[in-house]
């Protein structure tokens, strides 16, 4: 388990390498909800998503002799990128396996950073494998995408900073897919806004956290394909104990709400988030009366999309 001094060390650790991001908020939005919503822009992060956070705490903890090795890890995107900065901040080598599904726009982002892409099957199974393959190969060091308490540290800064500026939050919103953001923001909010409710977001149709939480066990992945493509990946073990440590509870939205969710902050913010950062806002207007006349903090995770899809179709 990690606590709230694992991410104030986190937090003094990475502070010279990724941005304080801002703190926004819409009055139009605030007045569609009855509500005060406080966006943590975590799409305006380096390389365009929290995961910059996790990976650079990661990276700069490593000892000199297991840093020459190089990194490695497995990722649909964002960590991938995340990962490949962190590495390029140390001058190691960075191996990146990458499901052949994976976003175009994220894949060319990756080799943007300098490190080597190995594709596999887009299965957990394949990821996985691959991975443990190519590391037993060369001697790289495993960064997880989440989990890993260092990553779950360095992503809990989010919600540090989110709860340090914005005081009186009656609710924290983050999206959850392996849980590393969620279970860091969620550390954070319980140590020093602790009477906050604190709910993670995930699509309807790839709902295992929920599940997870729900049971008391476990639930493995979805297979099924939402827009939000970062949360795909399902909880690891050190996630779903965290969630559960810190009493997380887990609302749904549909992919239409997601896209609604999305496009709201878009078009009323000017903000280029992703689908998956859509989810909260996605519940919200599925759930209005969880927002009406409360305090509410929303990390907006990522804004990584493929902008020429957007505008050329």
């Amino acid at each position: 388990m990690i606590g709230i001094q694992d991410i104030r060390q986190a937090a003094e650790r990475i502070a010279p390498h990724i941005h304080h991001t801002p703190i926004m908020t819409s009055r139009t939005i605030n007045a569609m909800f009855g509500a005060e919503i406080f966006f943590k822009c975590e799409n305006l992060q380096k390389v365009g998503a929290f995961k910059a956070r996790g990976a650079v705490n990661a990276v700069m903890q490593l000892d000199e002799k297991t840093a020459r090795c190089g990194v490695i890890t497995h990722s649909s995107g964002n960590h991938a990128q995340a990962l490949a900065y962190a590495a390029g901040l140390r001058g190691i080598a960075c191996t990146i396996i990458m499901p052949d599904t994976a976003p175009a726009v994220k894949v060319a982002a990756v080799r943007g950073y300098g490190a080597e892409i190995i594709f596999c099957k887009p299965t957990q199974e394949s990821r996985l494998r691959t991975m443990e393959e190519v590391a037993q190969r060369t001697g790289a060091h495993v960064v997880p995408p989440y989990d890993d308490d260092r990553i779950m540290a360095g992503q809990g800064t989010a919600g540090l900073e989110l709860c340090e500026e914005v005081e009186g939050l009656d609710l924290v919103m983050a999206p959850v897919g392996g849980g590393g953001l969620m279970g860091g923001v969620a550390t954070a909010v319980r140590a020093t806004q602790p009477t906050a409710m604190i709910i993670g977001a995930e699509p309807v149709i790839a709902a295992d956290a929920k599940m997870s939480l729900q049971t008391g066990l476990l639930q493995p992945p979805t297979d099924r394909l939402t827009i939000a493509d970062g949360l795909r990946t399902g909880l690891s073990e050190k996630t779903f104990a965290q969630l559960r440590s810190m009493g997380v509870e887990i609302e749904t939205a549909t992919e239409d709400s997601i896209r609604r969710g999305t496009l709201l902050v878009m078009s009323r913010m000017k903000l280029v988030i992703e689908p998956s950062a859509g989810v909260t806002l996605g519940v919200l207007l599925e759930q209005p009366g969880l927002a009406r006349g409360r305090r509410i903090g929303i990390i907006l995770c990522g804004g990584n999309v493929d902008l020429g899809s957007l505008v050329f179709g």
